[in-house]
């Protein structure tokens, strides 16, 4: 504030040496500055140099002391010079005072509203002029009256000159205002001339697609992209250069990002298309949530229309598996009708191994991410592969990078990848080959994990219909609901499977899923208020979080935990949702909720997903039990990043 104080004062002391009078009026014409000369000059009383003095008032004062000469109403007199003033439009004028003194006003508008004016006593000027005319004889009136035009243009010239300067000033400043938020946005905006030339960028472009160039002003597009992505957005800037907005995604293969591009076309004043402005932002993460939100609709979809058939259809298969059982106890059943039954009941039970299948694909399943190690996981896949696979078929596991803990569904993936395995096994046949599973980080983005073989390859309408339910080219011997699978357990993930034939022979699937490393554990412990009644659940939970380095404190029912929750610096409430006493952990948590209770709150249960308790937790995230330290400790870090 002293600082501040010391400022002012030596802008207004500076202020005060000018010769000339200045004043500065706000938008809402009230008095921001002036300076002595412009109280001197006026004679005005010390409550109208003020800061806050109406400019209304002002007027008033001069015009009743008669500064501007004999008026026949003095109020329309000061409303017209004050709705002249609220106009704020730059002027220049010269008047004679009624002491008999020629000023010049000059007023130039600010962009925050409000304007200047500089008042300057040009009476000794004006006096020469006049001098000059009387002793000049010899020179012709219109010469005279020419030079005194011209000198008072040249006043209003530099008046205008100095109204320019300012605004050069202000708009310099407001480009730079402008380049400074444009570069901290976490998105490129850029602008192309109808050459595909970079005329604009906010430096962005590396951030967004990891690769590119970041210096591109004066590039053309193809070289700051490269040719693999400007051949995927070629199309919409063409489009755009003819005068048709567009936006749409694609995948930028170098880093795994997905891209969101926008293109506006940029038209002149007569509306011709003068070249394109582009947005380009990354929207992985919400192309990987939502791809695993379509993916569950497709499921509740699937699980609505074939529960009923699935019902009705293991009636069917109990009825025939019943009566071909009796039918194959007969004795002395011919043996062509005792291999008749035979083969019913192998079909039948097939059809029973199917609907479990099904169940599997459009039941309703939970993705439950933990820290994974998934060297530790590969490792348990080599030992449950190895006795599957034929003497003549090896198996090699391979991990590009380093990759820390990440958050995986363990089982998911591990059964993804055994069922990848096996039907390279299979592709394989009795021959001689390898399977190679690849693991490798796609930049900070995807874990990419391949699986190829040496086998003969994807036919064409594999490679078009092998992620298809039902799809297999394993005749009579598969359900094809193998690879539909995993592409289930994939999406349910957030990540993506692609099908491929390698170049020197063999089929490779491809799975891309999110990269989510595991960060570290909070600094400080939490203290966890822990309400479970099963004593040996409780137990086992307070031992995983003090394993953690967290505290607890227990609690066997709401009305317990109610006593405990107030204690200073409670981080977190663990509740189960079924508890005794007619209150459950879904009313605790409402209630914490209802009197903003500052700690975090989870919930745990072993009903099943579906059950009408667990919906109205709202949005109160649910543990499902039995659950193990790993997946604790991946939902608290979880909340802990939220």
């Amino acid at each position: 504030m002293e600082r501040n104080d010391t400022r002012a004062k030596l802008t207004q002391a500076g202020l005060n040496l000018i010769q000339q009078a200045l004043s500065i009026y706000d938008k809402d014409l009230r008095l921001a500055v002036c300076n002595r000369r412009f109280q001197e000059m006026f004679d005005l009383p010390e409550a109208l140099v003020t800061p806050g003095a109406a400019f209304e008032d002002t007027i008033r004062y001069l015009v009743t002391r008669g500064e501007y000469g004999p008026v026949e109403d003095e109020e329309d007199a000061v409303r017209t010079r004050v709705e002249q003033a609220r106009a704020f439009q730059p002027h220049y004028m010269e008047r004679t005072r009624a002491n008999g003194r020629t000023i010049s006003v000059e007023g130039s508008p600010l962009q925050q509203g409000g304007w200047v004016t500089v008042y300057t006593d040009i009476t000794e000027i004006k006096a020469q002029e006049a001098l000059l005319r009387t002793r000049s004889e010899e020179l012709s009136d219109q010469l005279l009256t020419h030079a005194e035009r011209l000198a008072q243009a040249n006043r209003a010239l530099g008046a205008t000159n100095a109204a320019l300067t300012e605004a050069k000033r202000e708009l310099t400043e407001m480009e730079a205002r402008t380049r400074l938020v444009t570069e901290m946005m976490p998105a490129h905006i850029a602008h192309v001339g109808h050459d595909l030339v970079y005329t604009y960028s906010n430096r962005r472009l590396s951030a967004v697609m990891p690769g590119s160039l970041s210096d591109i002003v004066g590039r053309p597009v193809p070289e700051a992209l490269g040719a693999e992505t400007f051949a995927k957005i070629e199309p919409g800037l063409g489009r755009a250069l003819s005068g048709e907005p567009n936006v749409f995604e694609f995948t930028h293969d170098a880093s795994g990002r997905r891209i969101r591009l926008a293109l506006t076309p940029d038209r002149d004043a007569g509306g011709r298309v003068q070249g394109v402005y582009i947005l380009s932002m990354d929207v992985t993460e919400e192309t990987q949530a939502r791809a695993a939100l379509s993916q569950s609709a497709k499921r509740e979809l699937a699980a609505q229309l074939t529960s009923g058939l699935a019902h009705d259809f293991a009636n069917l298969l109990t009825i025939i598996l019943g009566l071909q059982g009796r039918l194959e106890r007969i004795e002395k059943l011919p043996a062509d009708a005792a291999d008749l039954a035979r083969a019913t009941l192998a079909a039948a039970r097939r059809g029973g191994t199917l609907l479990d299948r099904i169940a599997a694909i459009s039941g309703p399943r939970e993705i439950h991410p933990a820290a994974t190690d998934l060297a530790a996981l590969l490792d348990e896949l080599r030992i449950m592969a190895g006795p599957s696979l034929p003497e003549g078929i090896g198996l090699d596991i391979l991990v590009a990078g380093a990759l820390g803990p990440v958050l995986l569904d363990a089982g998911s993936l591990q059964d993804s990848l055994l069922n990848l395995v096996l039907n390279a096994r299979d592709a394989i046949g009795s021959g001689v080959g390898r399977i190679t599973l690849t693991v490798r980080p796609v930049r900070d983005t995807w874990i990419e994990i391949s699986v190829a073989d040496t086998g003969p390859g994807f036919s064409a309408a594999a490679l078009d219909h092998g992620l298809d339910p039902f799809f297999t080219t394993k005749g009579g011997e598969g359900s094809g609901l193998g690879l539909s699978m995993v592409y289930d357990h994939t999406k349910l993930m957030g990540g993506s499977v692609k099908l491929a034939n390698r170049p020197e022979g063999g089929a490779r699937v491809m799975l891309r899923l999110p990269l989510r490393p595991v960060g570290p554990a909070p600094a400080a412990p939490l203290l966890v208020l822990l309400v479970e009644d099963t004593e040996e659940i409780r137990t086992d939970i307070r031992e995983m979080l003090t394993a953690m380095g967290h505290n607890v404190i227990e609690a066997a029912s709401v009305a317990e935990a109610e006593e405990l929750v107030d204690l200073p610096g409670v981080d977190l409430v663990l509740s189960d949702i079924s508890l005794p006493g007619g209150r459950t952990g879904v009313d605790f948590m409402q209630a914490l909720a209802a009197r903003d209770h500052p700690a975090r709150r989870l919930l745990m249960t072993s009903l099943p997903p579906g059950d009408a308790m667990r919906a109205r937790a709202g949005a109160v995230p649910i543990l499902s039990k039995p659950f193990t330290a790993a997946e604790l400790a991946a939902e608290l870090a979880t909340r802990e990043a939220a």
